[in-house]
């Protein structure tokens, strides 16, 4: 079993989007999008949130471990892949990310990429953190546990640790699943689902936790995610026999290279308007960014990791874990950006799927 690559990397292709200013001017280009432009912050005021989205003490630490992948997914907002070899958290950030986890008793880490588990120090700062208590979430993208024999026993050491596991997968059949992430992607994904489940995940009396994760392939927003979970249920008992616990459907928001895929095909100023007409209000106090820290392969802060990929940072002097200071970090002001939208559109969306049902 192998994966083809079916994109390349913003960078690798030197593609202008690499440069997150250039994304940021596309994003608040009003002409662009013509009468249905509007920023996020006039519509956030709109609905009575005259002082913005107000951040809470995170129960959230997520950090960016890493962009190197083994994939090349076309809409990819990390902008990851095989190239990506110096964008690596090294020993002493991961050391001081465990000291903020310790210091102010952060119940969740939230471990992406990338593929983290390609970092090599991945299975040390999962023995750490699972060590003081701290419940672990792994976002895998399923190939690596079948890319190479020293990621084979992922399964055996995520159930050791009980680490949470979330997966990616786009849906239940080969076609939209390799369209998205790659030739073989799909079968290769299907055999490191049986191996989780044979170690116990997705299996209600283990108490191993296997998500997965659905984002659309194309420019529309995600379907019902209880109907889809329910569906994506039904067919993988059906054709593979996998079990798994929940489902999140997540928007892809207009960042990196689902952005470029917007503009090539000629679908972004209609996504956007989409996304601005599906505003909901309601999403607000569920938003992801008032309740998690999100840090950056190098140790810089934000309020979200789409934030990160647009080199947003912390309106905070505690942007950098090397500075960080809880009271400052509470009391600062989340910045917000157009693809604000896509995480207020609907039922909302946010690395645990919907918002709000």
């Amino acid at each position: 079993m192998g994966v083809k690559q079916r994109s390349k990397t913003l960078t690798r292709s030197n593609n202008d989007l690499a440069n997150t200013l250039i994304q940021l001017d596309i994003l608040n280009d009003a002409e662009r999008l013509g009468d249905h432009f509007a920023t996020f912050e006039s519509k956030l005021a709109d609905a009575g949130y005259t002082q913005g989205v107000i951040p809470e003490r995170p129960t959230t630490f997520q950090l960016n471990i890493g962009k190197l992948c083994n994939q090349t997914c076309a809409h990819c907002h990390v902008d990851a892949g095989p190239d990506k070899k110096e964008e690596n958290m090294g020993r002493e950030t991961l050391e001081q990310c465990l000291a903020i986890i310790k210091k102010y008793s952060i119940p969740t880490v939230d471990i992406t990429g990338g593929a983290p588990e390609m970092n090599p120090h991945f299975r040390w700062f999962v023995e750490e953190c699972t060590a003081i208590g701290a419940k672990v979430m792994d976002r895998c993208n399923l190939t690596i546990i079948k890319a190479h024999d020293k990621y084979a026993d992922l399964p055996e050491f995520f159930a050791k640790h009980k680490v949470e596991v979330v997966s990616s997968l786009p849906y239940f059949t080969a076609t939209r699943t390799d369209s998205q992430r790659g030739d073989g992607v799909f079968e290769v994904s299907i055999a490191a689902l049986q191996a989780l489940n044979a170690v116990g995940y997705g299996k209600p009396e283990t108490g191993l936790i296997l998500n997965l994760v659905y984002n659309p392939s194309g420019a529309y927003l995600p379907g019902d995610q209880m109907e889809l979970e329910a569906e994506f249920k039904r067919q993988l008992s059906r054709r593979y026999s996998i079990e798994f616990n929940n489902l999140f459907a997540i928007t892809n928001l207009p960042v990196s290279r689902f952005l470029d895929y917007l503009i090539e095909s000629g679908n972004y100023g209609q996504y956007m308007t989409e996304l601005v007409e599906a505003f909901n209000p309601s999403t607000i106090d569920g938003l992801m960014c008032k309740n998690t820290i999100s840090v950056s392969w190098d140790g810089y802060v934000y309020d979200c990791d789409f934030n990160q990929m647009l080199d947003l940072k912390v309106a905070s002097e505690s942007n950098h874990i090397t500075k960080f200071d809880m009271d400052q970090f509470v009391n600062r002001k989340i910045i917000t950006n157009q693809h604000c939208y896509g995480c207020t559109a609907g039922a909302g969306s946010s690395c645990g799927g919907n918002v709000t049902q």
